[in-house]
């Protein structure tokens, strides 16, 4: 995956890049095209294909006309022309597989408004190219923060120098339309440059930031795919995929685009499924389906007086329906000792599994038991509350009628 040119093999690196994807070419595998035709033998009287693909920073790439025929190899930094000046890029592929990427994104050769490349860049101008490299990341910096005095509803995710530095492109996202005409005016005071404000999708943004996703690889986006194609949240749904959308999302905040590498796969694969509204029919009764398992074809249905599921394999499932629409009922959904026991506790309480005859057996015991506590507290609540007569007479003694009470002071 690395490239050849920054690899060492000094006994205490591996060899590749040493860079870790930090080299100045942007990381080894920002949409990378290999050259198959590079090995072979050309006619000696063959002419080049005179148009080049360049790549700039990030996962950008144009094509220009090599109109001073130069001998441009891949990795070769040339001067291109700009509607304001020059721009300085890199020479990703050259040659007949030129044609091919023409088609793919669907250009016209013959287009009268593809810009020429001038020269192979020297080291002054390269020095210059550097120079401007350099100050990005502390112009991003400045650049977030007006936007943030202006409290524009925007996020600015990346700034990209011309060659010249004539010139300085920002790219940002946001939900809606923001108005930056004033935004402009302050960036154009700050950097003494002509400002142009690019609009970008959330994924083309983690594109052309990169990263590594959850799978340990760096971003799919970031690497080859060049086309972003929407993925639905039926993608995950077809995949018997739990709806989480932390683990489904990408660093851009969307939902990962590899949802739909294996779309197609699982369609097919549905295709040989039942449909759910289907039920087998058995002497142990009706069994519906519960959960698939797309690539094991497998599928799992559960008695309708049961709460045990039973794993059936696709063949056997087509031929229970097969059997079902001749009017036949197999014994059981499987011949294993797990289909057969649930098969026999299904026919021995074909009534009600929990072997009973109501459900609400216990409401009628429930409710004697609390007439009794009832009454019982009734009961408890006539003893206590009952009104004491004896406690207006005086204390004394009942045989001695004249006996004052105690406390008499007589």
């Amino acid at each position: 995956m690395g490239c050849g040119s920054c690899g060492n093999n000094n006994g205490s690196h591996s060899p590749g890049c040493g860079n870790n994807g930090a080299c100045s070419t942007g990381s080894c595998n920002k949409l990378n095209v290999y050259n198959w035709l590079t090995d072979m033998v050309l006619p000696e009287d063959y002419e080049p294909f005179n148009i080049v693909e360049v790549r700039f920073k990030g996962s950008k790439k144009q094509f220009y006309k090599n109109v001073n025929h130069l001998e441009l190899f891949t990795g070769d930094k040339v001067i291109v022309d700009s509607d304001i000046g020059y721009d300085v890029g890199e020479v990703s592929l050259s040659g007949e597989l030129v044609k091919l990427q023409l088609k793919k994104y669907g250009i016209d050769e013959n287009n009268s408004e593809m810009r020429s490349i001038k020269n192979v860049a020297n080291e002054g101008e390269l020095e210059k190219y550097q120079k401007f490299k350099d100050i990005e990341q502390e112009s991003l910096e400045k650049a977030r923060t007006i936007a943030l005095q202006l409290r524009l509803k925007m996020k600015i995710s990346d700034i990209e120098y011309q060659g010249d530095g004539k010139k300085v492109t920002f790219y940002y996202t946001s939900e809606g339309r923001v108005d930056f005409r004033e935004l402009i005016r302050r960036y154009a005071s700050e950097f003494k440059s002509r400002i142009q404000m690019l609009q970008v999708s959330f994924r083309e943004e983690a594109s052309r930031l990169g990263g590594i996703g959850s799978c340990g690889r760096e971003l799919c986006c970031s690497t080859w795919l060049t086309d972003y194609k929407v993925v639905s949240v039926s993608a995950p749904k077809t995949q018997n995929l739990s709806i989480n959308m932390l683990k489904l999302s990408g660093q851009c905040g969307r939902l990962k685009c590899c949802l739909n590498y294996e779309l197609e796969t699982y369609h097919e694969a549905l295709k040989s499924f039942p449909n759910e509204k289907v039920k087998l029919k058995t002497e142990s009764g009706l069994a519906n389906l519960k959960k698939i398992d797309i690539l094991k074809g497998t599928a799992w249905y559960c008695y309708e007086k049961s709460f045990d599921w039973i794993p059936l394999d696709l063949d056997r499932v087509n031929e229970i329906i097969t059997l079902n629409k001749k009017g036949k009922t197999p014994t059981t959904l499987s011949d294993t000792a797990k289909g057969a026991e649930i098969a026999f506790k299904t026919l021995e309480y074909k009534d009600d599994l929990l072997g009973e005859n109501d459900l609400t057996r216990m409401d009628h015991k429930n409710k004697q038991t609390n007439k009794r506590k009832s009454k019982k507290r009734g009961d408890n609540n006539r003893r206590f509350n009952k009104p004491n007569n004896k406690s207006n007479k005086p204390t004394g003694n009942r045989n001695n009628s004249n006996q004052k009470p105690r406390g008499d002071n007589q």
